[in-house]
């Protein structure tokens, strides 16, 4: 069984277009209510209408992508119990409205995170990329946090400094933008101030505390999700170590693992990143869709180059250092096995073509990422043509 081919759609606002999606061969739109403020109640009638514009266009809209956890919840604020008495509503009105899977993230603060959205590769195309270095720079010597020399080695804070002391103000005000204002999709944006401020909420929270603050929200909506036929698919942490003294901890496979044996809920699930699983070399892509696959109930696909010191860009689909070929067969052999199309999309395609002179979002123009969803699905159909053949 073939995974089922979809797209990530920012709403009616997306210089791409609902019918330029739908040429690219998908058929199915991820999307979310991005207009709906973090812990507030998503409405019926509100999912439905987006639904139906999407309909409208000849495709389906199943996958939730994100439904975001406040960071009241991280924290376990007093506000907690109201903010997931919201989330648990909205949860009962995207299951109404036939939305089956949801992904969320419980990374602190920030989402995703980038310090460069179109760097340069080598045939003219645009990447986004993440540079060690860059963001020691503006920790250290932009956003000033206190006691960040004790996250950087001796080395790490020359070399930053030096990074510093060569940019003008320009170009550190586009490092600061670019790391805290907020990328597409991202749930919060933040001025340096405000983004020190709201490190100071995390002040004793550390990994495993962070850990145990998820298992609670999970044993707070799992249920109900059961419930429902809603499989919450967590997303990795992106990159997938601490950033900035804030804790990260899905980052690893056995930090899935344990996610899993602490609840062990059917509706508690993962959406495989590629490419943020796979800034880590010690993850082994291939074997985490073996043993974790009856847990997987979306898929990221995309690949990363991995540099020196944890800096990473985001390379072809089939190139990079994810090894997606291996993967592939990995979702082929699992879809087999459990006779179900799990849902993908091809993630952060480079600026190609026509979109080098386009207004697009970082990582989610059109044509880099038609180009990736074509060779994802060739990839597929040759690797089930052979095993058909085997």
């Amino acid at each position: 069984m073939l995974m089922t081919q979809t797209m990530r759609w920012f709403g009616p606002n997306d210089p791409v277009r609902l019918r330029d999606i739908r040429q690219s061969g998908a058929t199915g739109i991820v999307t979310a209510l991005h207009e709906v403020p973090n812990g507030a109640v998503w409405e019926r009638d509100a999912i439905a209408a987006r639904k139906a514009m999407i309909a409208d266009a000849g495709l389906d809209w199943r996958v939730v992508e994100s439904l975001p956890v406040d960071e009241g919840i991280k924290t376990r604020s007093p506000d907690w119990d109201r903010l997931i008495d919201h989330y648990r509503q909205s949860l009962t009105n995207l299951a109404a409205c036939g939305i089956d899977v949801v992904t969320y993230n419980f990374m602190p603060l920030l989402d995703w995170t980038r310090t460069d959205l179109d760097w340069e590769l080598p045939d003219g195309a645009r990447a986004l990329r993440f540079e060690a270095v860059a963001v020691a720079a503006y920790d250290l010597f932009i956003l000033r946090r206190p006691g960040a020399d004790a996250s950087y080695s001796a080395e790490m804070v020359a070399a930053a400094e030096a990074r510093f002391v060569a940019m003008d103000d320009a170009a550190r005000a586009t490092l600061e933008r670019t790391i805290i204002a907020g990328l597409p999709g991202s749930e919060e944006g933040f001025t340096s101030p405000q983004f020190l401020t709201a490190i100071e909420t995390y002040a004793g929270i550390d990994a495993v505390q962070l850990r145990d603050h998820h298992v609670a929200f999970l044993e707070a909506v799992c249920p109900l999700a059961d419930d429902l036929g809603i499989r919450l698919v967590v997303h990795p942490d992106d990159p997938p170590f601490p950033i900035f003294g804030l804790p990260r901890v899905v980052s690893t496979e056995a930090d899935v693992a344990d996610l899993f044996a602490r609840v062990p809920n059917a509706s508690n699930g993962l959406c495989f990143c590629t490419g943020s699983f796979g800034v880590r070399a010690d993850n082994d892509l291939p074997g985490m869709v073996d043993r974790l696959g009856s847990r997987i109930g979306f898929l990221h696909l995309r690949s990363v180059q991995r540099e020196a010191d944890g800096t990473f860009h985001e390379a072809e689909h089939l190139g990079g250092d994810s090894g997606m070929v291996a993967v592939m067969a990995a979702v082929h052999r699992l879809s087999t096995r459990e006779g179900r199309s799990i849902p993908m999309r091809p993630d952060h395609g480079h600026q190609i073509l026509d979109d080098l002179h386009r207004s697009t979002n970082p990582g989610y123009s059109l044509l880099g990422r038609m180009r990736g969803l074509a060779e994802l699905r060739g990839l597929e159909r040759g690797i089930a043509y052979g095993a058909a053949r085997a």
